[in-house]
Order: structure tokens, then sequence, then C-alpha cells
């Protein structure tokens, strides 16, 4: 599930779905393919691999005007050709790429589909073969489909064409991206407008829960019901200053979308061929000799050090400090034996941490640098260098290089895990996919994040976040995005430590945002935030499935819980890009800060 490309008009749609893909491939994928279809039927063309090795297996010999494509990141099935995307129903009729997952997928598969034979692992299989189980019923490919729409439970976005009709591309959204761009003789399909920016700059906005019938020359918006739906298009405002955001209005929000596509290719870098974790065997061997971690690291790759804390000592077992640059370089503790020095910095810039650096290799102890910046300056001065693989980051405020130092660090720590002989019940790749997943998921619900904002952070001059364990953590990370873009004063709390005297600040109506995503503590939280509440507190609590009250504000899709950071702090960031984008402040360029902090 990565990116989709469809285009119907009058030109050879082949270079223009491939051109299309390779405009999406910063997202990460696995396996890519595309349809295409003229007199002669449907041309399908799949490959395992990257999209210069499906350019080669296509038949350039062959000339169609309407099309489908598709790179795809494996959620259900292994990477191969056989589960990559687009997929056909049993008689080839139908053919489809998808986005997403079905949750319901294995439910549909049992009621209505037992006697099918499967070509592929992969839940968007499900889909095709429902819609022509439900057209050999109805006879009508735009009512099969709304109908088979009508029954996935999950996040979608979908590209279908019918063998039958050259006329028409089917497409449906819910909780995925896709838009609609619009042509003269001509229209497209894409995930992302970058695939056809260079097509059109006219699109339509598709909302969730509806369908599109796309033709080469007008556009039918349907609601579920088949009731038409009117809307206007909008341009897409984009010049040679700001072509790298494409259609974002600020890096910070394309950059928080982008995190799901980061953990796929962070996956992807650190994972052999045979599925085993890929790490520099002397990086493995400084995590297997030293007898204690000390984690430097400032601002927010600071907080993603203390949730590595907790990874590397429940899983690795090896005691871990976590300390702030600028005051280590000055008030050094007491060291142990054989201590590994890690440090953690998106730029690989921080003067303060370098400072740390310097000191610490004149005393001879090794050192390692997790960065997004390969030949920053950490990099090349530590012994050993981790990335972070989350390409350019340019807004100030850190999004998606926070997260890929989680996953990075959770790599490290089950590779430690395992070289120690200690026992892992779970696979660290499948758990960051679903992560990934569920990301993606959250990225898609901004309206209702917006809304969370207008409610309780539009007029507020300060916020609380609390949480206990791996929750305070990414408290302190919530707040720190809230206060440095929106300028509003935010603290992250231990929900126990509110009583010991930050309760004494709780102001009728004031904003307490709780994270309730651990088991072990869940019922503690919830006692903190009565507490609050009973003071007059303004609460607002983002619980994960499976945990969650019918009093709670929002709920995340449930994943591992050690990996439950990932996940918590989308809607943290986004509640912090909406209250600055609310208040009229520079969302990408905040007063007084920089992106790469050079100065001590």
């Amino acid at each position: 599930m990565c990116g989709i490309v469809g285009y119907i008009g009058q030109d050879d749609t082949k270079e223009i779905l491939l051109n299309g893909l390779e405009k999406l491939e910063y997202r990460g994928y696995d396996s890519a393919g595309i349809a295409t279809l003229n007199d002669q039927g449907v041309h399908l063309f799949k490959v395992k691999g990257r999209i210069a090795a499906l350019r080669e297996s296509v038949d350039n010999s062959i000339h169609a005007t309407m099309g489908i494509g598709q790179t795809r990141w494996a959620t259900h099935g292994v990477p191969s050709k056989e589960n990559a995307h687009p997929h056909q129903s049993a008689s080839g009729r139908f053919t489809l790429v998808h986005n997403g997952v079905i949750e319901n997928y294995q439910d549909l598969k049992a009621e209505y589909l037992r006697d099918i034979h499967f070509a592929s692992d992969t839940d968007t299989e499900v889909i095709v073969q429902l819609i022509e189980k439900l057209f050999t019923e109805i006879n009508d490919t735009a009512e099969a489909f709304r109908k088979a729409m009508s029954q996935l439970k999950g996040s979608y976005a979908i590209a279908m064409i019918d063998r039958e009709d050259h006329d028409t591309l089917y497409v449906a959204k819910n909780k995925s991206p896709l838009l609609v761009g619009l042509g003269d003789g001509f229209n497209v399909v894409a995930s992302d407008a970058m695939a056809t920016l260079n097509l059109t700059n006219q699109y339509l906005e598709i909302h969730d829960q509806e369908i599109v019938l796309v033709r080469r020359n007008y556009v039918e918006i349907q609601d579920l019901n088949g009731q038409i739906i009117h809307r206007e298009a909008f341009v897409a405002q984009i010049d040679a200053s700001d072509i790298e955001k494409g259609t974002y209005p600020h890096f910070m929000l394309k950059e928080i979308d982008e995190q799901p596509f980061v953990m796929r290719k962070i996956i992807n870098e650190y994972q052999t061929e045979d599925n085993q974790l890929k790490l520099d065997k002397n990086v493995r061997e400084a995590m297997n000799n030293c007898d204690r971690i000390y984690i430097i690291a400032a601002g927010t790759s600071y907080h993603a050090g203390l949730v590595g804390k907790e990874f590397i000592e429940k899983l690795a077992k090896i005691p871990v400090e976590v300390h702030i640059a600028s005051e280590f370089s000055y008030n050094m503790p007491l060291l142990s034996d054989k201590p590994l020095f890690i440090f953690i910095s998106q730029s690989g810039e921080t003067a303060d941490s370098r400072a740390v650096l310097v000191k610490i290799k004149e005393m001879g102890y090794p050192t390692l640098t997790i960065t997004n910046v390969p030949g920053s300056t950490l990099s090349r001065e530590a012994d050993y260098t981790l990335n972070l693989y989350a390409g350019p980051e340019i807004a100030v405020a850190s999004t998606k290089a926070y997260t890929a130092q989680i996953a990075v660090l959770a790599i490290l720590a089950v590779d430690t895990a395992k070289t120690k002989g200690f026992s892992i019940d779970f696979d660290p790749m499948q758990e960051l996919a679903i992560a990934a997943n569920a990301m993606e998921v959250l990225t898609a619900q901004k309206d209702t994040i917006e809304e969370l904002t207008r409610k309780y952070l539009d007029t507020t001059r300060n916020a609380f976040f609390i949480g206990r364990s791996t929750d305070y953590h990414v408290c302190m990370e919530g707040a720190l995005k809230l206060k440095e873009i929106s300028y509003i004063q935010a603290e992250g709390f231990a929900g126990g430590e509110l009583k010991h005297g930050t309760i004494a600040l709780i102001e009728e109506g004031t904003p307490v945002i709780a994270l309730a995503t651990q088991e072990n503590v869940n019922y503690a939280i919830r006692g903190n935030v009565q507490e609050v509440v009973a003071r007059g507190a303004s609460d607002m609590v983002i619980s994960m499935k499976g945990l969650e009250q019918d009093t709670d504000a929002f709920v995340i899709p449930r994943v591992h819980e050690l990996l439950t950071p990932l996940v918590s702090v989308v809607p943290l960031q986004l509640l912090a890009y909406y209250a600055a984008l609310h208040r009229g402040c520079d969302v990408d360029k905040p007063r007084n800060l920089a992106k790469s902090v050079t100065v001590e």
C-alpha cells in the first residue's frame, strides 16, 4: 500500500503510469505493477522490486489509452510478483489497485468467496473478487463496485478497470489519500498530486466513502447510496520555491504525512532478503560488549532517547542512562567500566552533542551516532553511524526524524537482545509495518484532530500533557511540539507527579491532554485525569483501541505496546500543527528557533 496512479484519455498510458509511479518512489515500496486496457483486453505487468525493473517488463508495442498502476509495501503477504498490484478477479474481467488495509477481509472471504481460488495472500484481492461476485448477481459494474465498498471496513484508496468498459475508471476512498486530476480530454487519479503535476494542476478532492466514476471528459462523484455530489476543483498552487512541498501548505504537514513511508524505508534498509535484521557487525559488537549505554541528545532527540531506553533495557537487559547533551558536557556522571555512548541527532550537527563526543573520544570510549544526515559532523567523528533514512526534514519542528529515531532504536534493541540470546516473542519488522499502517490511518483523520484543536487549544494560554510509563515520554514530546510552533505554554508531566505541585496550576478550562496506551497503568492515568477534572480542567484523553472508554476524545489503532510512541505521537503532532495554524504562526519557521543548533 503506497502509491496509486490512473489515467484515462487519448494518449498512450504506459509512460504516464510509469512516470507517475516514479514520482511516488519516495514513499517506499517493495513491488510495482501497471495494467492497461485496449481492444485486445487487459495487459498486466508486475514485478517484485523497483520501477526500473517494471519498465523492462512492459511490452512497449502495446498501445492503450487507459490504465492503473501502484507501488506496494507488503502488509498482507510477502513481497512477491503474485502479491504485487494490480490484482484481478477470477475471470480476469476486473483489475484493481488498492492502498490501505481491509480489516474485515477474512470475514468477507469466508462469507462470500469460499469457492474462489486466490492467486495472492493479499487483502486487496478479496476486494476485486467480491466485486466480481456481486456483479454476477446484479450485472451492473458501478452498482457492484458501490455495494462492495459499502461492505469494506478499514482504509482504502481504490482504482479499478472493467475489461468490458473502455470509458470508465472506478475510484473510491476511505481514510487513504486519493485525488482526481482534471485535464483537457483526459483525467487522472493519484494518491499524491506530485505524481501527475506534469499533466494538470486542477484537482478534485475525494472525501471518505465516496465513489468516483472517472471518464475522459467528465468526472462523477457519488456517495455510497448513489447520490451525485457536486464539488468544485481546486488549483494546486506550486512554484519553483516550494516544489519540494508538493501541494502541502507547510513542510511540517508533509513531513507528518511522510512518517508511514519512513517506517517502510527503515524496514527495507535494516532487513535482509531472508527477513533477518541487518546491522553493521561493529555496531552489534559494540552493543554486545558494553556494560552500560549513555544516550546523549537534545530536544526531540532526547525524548526519542527516553523511549529508546525503554526498548534497550526491557529487551536487551542493558542499563541505559539518557542525558541532555548541554548538561553532560559540564556535569559528567561517574561512568561504568565499559560504556557505549549513543548520540542521537536529526541533523548530526548539534553543537552541544558534539562537545560531549569530543570529550568521550579523548577518553577512548566507543561512540555511535544515530542521525538523518550520514555525512554530518557527528556521523563522521563517531566510531559508528546508523542512518534514519527519513529524507530531508525541512520544518524546524521535528516529526518524521523523531519517529525514525524510535524505530531505529527499536531495531537496535531487538538485534542486541537476539545477539545476547534473549527470547523475543514478536517480529519487529512486522510490528513496525503494522505501526506504519496505523500512522497512515491517523494522518488521514486530520479533520477530526483539527476539530479537537479548536475545542481545546484555540484560545488557551497554556496546556498540560500527562501520561505514565512510555506515555510520559511521548507527552514531553507532544508538549514540546505545541510550545515551539504555537507558543502556547505547554508542559509534559508524569501523571502521578501532578499532585506534587503542578496541580496548583489547574484552573477552570485548563486543557489537559492525557495519553492512555499502556495497559499496566491505564487505570492509574485515568485516576489522574479525574483529579484534574475535579479542579476544573478540560480533559482530552487519547487512548489505544482495546483500552478506550466512551468518554475518550480520540482512539488510536492498536499496535504492539512497546511501539505505541510511534502512533500516539501523530495526533499530538497534528494538534500542534493546527494550533499554530489557527493562531497565524509561522508553522515551519517558529520564532527564535533553527533547524540545526550549531552553537552550545
